[in-house]
């Protein structure tokens, strides 16, 4: 390695540990991302919120559900007697669900048993907007704050007033038999039902159209975890089920290596097959041939030189010239593309060049008979002239 590689390395090192040093001194910046995950301490987690629900909810039981709302609940279904072997509510914070249809008719079918679900989210699951005759309809053009307040007056102290990571998604259908309304958001002077309770069956299905009031922002803001607090009252207190976004696997990486890096062994051979590549990288970067220079080829001017001579054997109207001098240039052509003899052009010609060139051997003997034609004819005119040139063409292009 001679000494210019290693200055070259030398500064790349140090360019790396300025930039290192330079990354770990700036203040770590504040990640906004609305993940409403209950292990993010993050402004929109929802770390908060899941640890005071054994304060919110002191006699209940918190289980927090890893997997789909199908796989944990139909465990806990009896097929015998068709009951659930567990009771309480469901609780889901998120600002769109990704449940399936699957789990969705699942806590449709927990909820007719008595049991409550727990919805805070700007567009709950289909499936249960259409089993239930809700729809839902966004406002995109609001502008500024917005208050939450409550339609039973007991809540009337705890109504707020909120700026960041709002949405204007509220309820424009309801099925008014089975639908209570609970609260309200009101943007621009403009109320409109947010928080409602629709029975199903033995039990309730309670939606809140702001999931971002039970973010960790909010929650630590003024007063607003008494909102938080009263929107969760209507709950029974039983055990919460509360739907985790730590899902079983999501935490394994979903990187291509993710197998080979879980592996002593392949992970050792992994680095090793790097550290090679690199060293050789280094080593073969003072080994490279030297760019050879490419060396145009003389140019042919023969073709170029007869254009010329022909143009100018074509202003004087000097129509035999320029037709021989085709025709001795389109022979020349023949012996030096095909190894023909082009001094007796008869049968024998025309059936090798037939073959060689792959044409029709009718045309090649009208080609033939009018080049001998024109051969011997003593005055010549355009139309021939013309006529030969076009002959040829269709033999180079067709």
């Amino acid at each position: 390695m001679n000494k210019t590689i290693k200055v070259y390395i030398g500064l790349l090192l140090l360019l790396f540990t300025v930039v290192i040093a330079i990354d770990f001194s700036k203040p770590k910046p504040i990640n906004w991302t609305p993940s409403y995950n209950e292990l993010h301490k993050r402004p929109y987690g929802a770390f908060i919120l899941h640890d005071q629900l054994k304060k919110l909810f002191p006699e209940s039981e918190i289980k927090n559900i890893k997997v789909t709302p199908y796989e944990y609940f139909d465990d806990l279904y009896n097929w015998e007697d068709s009951t659930y072997n567990t009771s309480g509510s469901f609780m889901l914070i998120q600002d769109f669900t990704e449940v399936d249809e699957v789990s969705a008719q699942e806590l449709l079918d927990f909820t007719s048993h008595g049991n409550d679900v727990f919805i805070a989210s700007n567009y709950p699951p289909q499936k249960i907007l259409d089993t239930l005759s809700i729809d839902i309809k966004n406002q995109y053009d609001f502008k500024g704050k917005a208050q939450l307040n409550f339609a039973n007056p007991t809540f009337k102290k705890d109504s707020i007033t909120i700026e960041k990571g709002l949405s204007n998604y509220y309820f424009s259908e309801l099925d008014s038999l089975a639908t209570t309304v609970l609260g309200y958001q009101k943007f621009d002077s403009i109320n409109r039902i947010n928080y409602v309770k629709i029975e199903h069956g033995l039990g309730n299905v309670f939606i809140h159209l702001q999931p971002v009031v039970f973010t960790n922002y909010h929650l630590l803001k003024k007063e607003n975890k008494k909102y938080a607090a009263a929107v969760l009252s209507y709950l029974n207190d039983d055990t919460i089920h509360f739907d985790s976004k730590n899902k079983i696997g999501a935490d394994l990486s979903r990187s291509p290596l993710r197998f080979i890096l879980s592996k002593p062994a392949l992970r050792s051979a992994w680095y090793l097959a790097l550290i090679t590549l690199i060293l050789f990288m280094i080593f073969n970067a003072k080994r490279r041939q030297r760019i050879i220079k490419i060396i145009k080829p003389l140019e042919n001017s023969t073709i170029a030189f007869t254009k010329t001579i022909g143009n100018l054997y074509y202003e004087t109207k000097d129509h035999n010239t320029i037709i021989e001098k085709k025709i001795t240039y389109f022979l020349e052509h023949l012996r030096r593309e095909f190894y023909l003899d082009t001094q007796l052009l008869d049968e024998k010609f025309v059936k090798n060049l037939s073959l060689k060139s792959n044409k029709d051997k009718e045309y090649i003997q009208l080609l033939v008979t009018l080049i001998i034609h024109l051969k011997a004819k003593s005055s010549c005119t355009e139309v021939d002239l013309l006529k030969l040139n076009k002959a040829i063409e269709d033999f180079y292009t067709k």
